[in-house]
């Protein structure tokens, strides 16, 4: 058998699935948060910090559902293009928000490797890490996802993507 390129062994998520999936994950972290319950404004959360780039999208949906209006991010860059790589903050939320971060939600799109969110766990050990898709190798440093993928998977989200037309997988007729 031939090795298959990165788009072959694909998930392709599209805005509507990247929705359903961001308002699951909301629905399953209503009440987790640390002064919570499912009926409480916010589910007991005193904020999200989203991940940029990628956990932008997913935290907004989650902002939305559970009416939490205080919103920031932390930048770490991992990735240059689909290359993994030492992982850094570019841009921290606010410190006095933050303290170690006891009810505050992070969210990601995506926990690959780990080592964003276990960067991001040395500073915030008192967080809550969400992320809508979870690799192996990553869950353990996510807190609460909603589907997991194969490590050899590479998700493609909708941010990513064009349309366009593809070949099959099995070749031609």
């Amino acid at each position: 058998m031939t090795e298959r390129l990165p788009h072959e062994k694909g998930f392709h998520v599209s805005w509507d699935q990247l929705h359903r999936d961001a308002r699951a994950l909301a629905w399953r972290l209503d009440g987790m948060g640390p002064d919570g319950d499912a009926g409480e404004k916010g589910g007991g959360w005193r904020a999200i910090v989203a991940i940029t780039r990628g956990g932008m999208a997913p935290a907004m949906i989650v902002a939305r559902e559970l009416d939490i209006r205080h919103v920031d991010t932390i930048s770490v860059k991992s990735y240059d293009h689909q290359n993994q790589r030492e992982a850094k903050v570019l841009k921290a939320p606010d410190a006095g928000m933050m303290g170690d971060g006891e009810g505050i939600l992070v969210v990601d799109d995506l926990v690959d490797s780990g080592r964003t969110l276990e960067l991001v766990r040395e500073l915030y050990p008192k967080a809550h890490f969400a992320t809508v898709y979870a690799k192996p190798k990553g869950r353990p440093q996510v807190d609460t996802f909603i589907t997991e993928v194969s490590q050899d998977t590479w998700i493609f989200f909708p941010w990513d993507m064009g349309l366009q037309y593809v070949p099959p997988y099995r070749g031609q007729d």
